[in-house]
């Protein structure tokens, strides 16, 4: 019987314990009808037309209000909840970028870089739900925190000088906005780690098995974002609900896989690629904690609108290759896996192309049947990316380490014309342009030299400037803050801002190692507000369970960087206080010791050992023969006549070294002071 009763208990231990694991896994709903959390995994796929490929991981969690009082959760992180619930966050966001986004390659039009492309090195911005007198307070705590758990120099915000709050430039403004930038920040892997230990399967299982460090470090462009919202729970005791959102935008350059292809002359040829020569890896499943689990590969307007303009040179037809089952198999380019679904966008006022997007469900694929998405191009394809209605770049003017300016410029893309539509030519037509830029504290700005060159031709501020909100800097306090609403026409071809600064001084405490290299002014924000980036797509049942779809269908503003700005300041010669102490410890050495040696040398005693010394030197022959002769003579042998040196002699030279180097050292402190 007892041999009976083991199997048992352990059948039953086992039955318990994968009951438990689905409990927490799951959960469902709970005792007290609330919902459960979720996460959801999707990953998305997009070429470029610089022959390169965008890949964007898309990672959601969200847990409902509850009245944990954040001691537990399931499937979201805990650092999070207690982040938020301390600190008193209703919306953050944290961004670590490595290099810079192409706009004018890349596209400035999509949701993709209006909402993922980042400024150089690190960025965040918080609004918190507390008093006003508080939140100086908690943004401080909280860059400490985020600097800790993300093993990065956050916490170098925390100076009123390094962070601004900005009134109503910024998206998301409000009083109770803070916004700070580290533009010389590095990013590497001990930020990557933290981030993904933050994903229920971490990079075990899941999507995230693709992020292989190497891989995403080797690309042009990689941005980790992190962006977290707090909803309200609705009644007292409660926690509020928490949607935490992690993006990671990488730019890479995939290998051609067909170097024997009979365009490979061609350098328009797009490069093949794979999930596996990209990243190494293959996803062999699903997370099994995630909700949905899903990979696209989209399309865009320009790209799409040049394979229907190829397949209907080679078919002779006017038929739509979109509406074709078989578009992901088409004369220009063969996807290795078939898409479980086809989605088409839905046409818009700003262009008169669809972009197309193809769906694959992880949940069929395992690690007997990875998946391993590949594209293989047939003929060159050229296109080009939708654009912003203006491309924003700044640069410095002036020479010298005493003044300078710094100018904004604007210029008109190609498909402006199509955004501003029939109406580009009318007066009337007004295009809204809001600019936000922070200067830190030692460049001095003088906000009244603005100026503003529309077409090459200098305007009246009042004319073009419809608001403006002003923060001078105060030194070693706080940065300046410009905000700007400009009214340009909608024919406009260039437009330029420019602002004089003056260059301050640091003290030699306040220069950083690598002084020489010059100082950052960060990056500016440029939107525009009447131009939202959105990208809606039929089949709309489907996509309320995507989080990447829907953010795609949110209206957002189209936004842009600027590059960030390196002035060269005035910096001192570090080396000189060293050669300075150098110096003056070996004069000071001398003297003393030189000092030194003459009070205590002690003459008696150096003529009597002179003595002695010549007295052994003398031979014992020579010694014998002067005994013999001294008493023949009668006389007294006498010791070895002493050198020809006096006392006095010796002692006037000491005193004259004394003299002479008491001189050299008043001399050199005259000299130097």
């Amino acid at each position: 019987m007892a041999l009976l009763r083991r199997p048992l208990l352990l059948l039953l231990l086992i039955v318990t314990h994968q009951f438990l694991q689905f409990r927490i896994a799951f959960g469902s709903v709970n005792e007290e009808g609330q919902k459960q959390e979720e996460f959801y995994e999707e990953l998305l796929l997009k070429p470029l037309p610089d022959r390169k490929l965008l890949t964007h991981f898309h990672f959601q969690s969200s847990a409902p209000p509850s009245t944990s009082n954040g001691r537990h959760h399931h499937l979201f992180p805990k650092a999070i909840s207690q982040l938020v619930l301390k600190f008193q966050v209703k919306e953050m966001e944290l961004s670590f970028t490595q290099g810079r986004w192409n706009y004018e390659s890349w596209g400035g039009f999509d949701p993709i870089p209006s909402s993922n492309a980042k400024p150089p090195g690190v960025e965040l911005w918080a609004v918190f739900d507390a008093p006003q007198h508080l939140i100086d307070a908690l943004w401080k705590n909280l860059t400490h925190t985020l600097s800790g758990l993300f093993c990065a120099s956050i916490n170098f915000l925390e100076s009123s000088t390094a962070y601004s709050a900005p009134e109503w430039s910024f998206p998301p403004a409000s009083g109770k906005l803070r916004y700070g930038t580290l533009p010389r920040e590095a990013v590497c892997t001990e930020n990557l780690t933290p981030w993904l230990k933050l994903l229920p399967c971490r990079d075990k299982a899941g999507i995230s098995m693709l992020l292989d460090r190497p891989s995403i470090y080797r690309g042009f462009y990689h941005s980790q974002r992190l962006h977290l919202t707090s909803t309200g729970s609705g009644s007292e005791g409660m926690d509020p609900g928490i949607i935490l959102e992690q993006t990671l935008t990488v730019v890479l350059q995939p290998d051609s896989q067909r170097a024997s292809l009979a365009h490979a002359s061609e350098k328009h040829i797009q490069p093949s690629w794979s999930l596996s020569s990209i990243f190494g890896k293959q996803i062999s499943g699903r997370c099994v904690l995630a909700e949905t689990s899903n990979v696209y590969f989209l399309l865009d307007r320009g790209l799409v609108a040049e394979l229907e303009h190829i397949h209907k040179e080679n078919e002779k037809s006017e038929e739509n290759v979109l509406i074709s089952e078989k578009f992901w198999n088409n004369p220009s380019f063969v996807l290795s896996a078939k898409p479980d679904r086809i989605f088409i966008e839905e046409s818009s006022w700003l262009s008169k192309n669809a972009s197309v997007l193809y769906k694959f469900e992880i949940e069929k694929y395992g690690e007997s049947e990875p998946f391993d998405l590949g594209l293989f191009w047939k003929t060159p394809v050229v296109w080009l990316c939708q654009q912003a209605p203006l491309h924003a770049n700044r640069f410095l003017m002036g020479s010298g380490n005493e003044r300078g300016a710094i100018a904004i410029s604007l210029k008109s893309t190609q498909s402006s014309e199509g955004f501003m539509g029939s109406n580009s030519n009318d007066e009337r037509c007004e295009l809204r342009v809001d600019v936000f830029q922070v200067v830190p504290w030692y460049v001095k700005v003088y906000f009244h030299s603005l100026q503003v060159f529309v077409d090459q031709q200098p305007k009246a501020v009042s004319d073009i400037i419809e608001k403006i909100h002003v923060s001078p800097s105060k030194d070693k306090v706080s940065p300046g803050v410009m905000e700007l609403v400009l009214t340009l026409p909608c024919s406009v071809s260039s437009a330029v801002l420019t602002i004089e600064f003056d260059k301050g001084f640091l003290h030699i405490d306040e220069y950083p190692p690598d002084a020489n290299q010059g100082f950052d002014i960060p990056s500016a924000i440029v939107s525009f507000p009447n131009f939202h980036a959105r990208m809606v797509f039929l089949e709309n049942d489907s996509l309320n369970k995507s989080p990447l779809l829907s953010k795609f269908q949110e209206k957002s503003p189209v936004m842009s960087y600027t590059e960030v700005l390196l002035v060269p300041l005035t910096t001192p010669d570090f080396s000189m206080p060293y050669n300075v102490i150098t110096i003056t410890c070996t004069v000071f050495a001398l003297y003393f010791g030189s000092l030194l040696n003459a009070l205590r040398r002690r003459v008696a005693e150096e003529e009597r050992f002179l003595k002695d010394k010549a007295a052994k030197k003398m031979d014992r022959i020579p010694l014998l023969l002067s005994k013999l002769s001294a008493k023949l003579r009668g006389r007294h042998l006498e010791g070895p006549q002493a050198p020809p040196a006096s006392s006095s002699f010796i002692n006037s030279k000491s005193v004259l070294k004394v003299i002479l180097i008491a001189g050299l050292a008043v001399y050199w402190q005259y000299y130097f002071s």
